[in-house]
């Protein structure tokens, strides 16, 4: 069992930067792949990014891709995602998770999630 606790969250003005982090109890951490996702209000849960347990492999959906990067520190059993040039499309709900399954964007492969954090950028 893995529980994952998002913080790092907050308002900050268009063009600025926020470092989530995802850390995790649990002695398996650093078996999984973590995955963060968002929601904003009235859409779907979305794929944002995600790094394998080794950290050599990561993966970026095309609209964060250049603006945000992932890491992962497996002996602070902690993600980290480092969100740079954010733009008002960028708010939302982050949320992190334990990547189980093969394709990295799909959320049903994906397990302890966990409560999220509010993003929020202003114009």
């Amino acid at each position: 069992q893995v529980q994952l606790v998002e913080s790092g969250g907050g308002l900050v003005q268009a063009g600025g930067s926020l470092r989530l982090s995802c850390a995790a109890s649990g002695r398996t951490f650093s078996t999984y792949g973590i995955g963060w996702f968002r929601q904003a209000p009235g859409k779907e849960r979305e794929f944002v990014a995600a790094i394998s347990w080794t950290a050599i492999q990561t993966s970026y959906a095309d609209s964060v891709k250049g603006r945000f990067t992932i890491s992962r520190d497996n002996a602070k059993n902690t993600v980290y995602l480092q969100m740079n040039s954010l733009k008002p499309e960028d708010t939302a709900v982050y949320y992190c998770a334990a990547h189980v399954g093969l394709a990295w964007t799909a959320v049903n492969e994906y397990v302890y999630w966990g409560q999220g954090t509010q993003v929020t950028v202003s114009t």
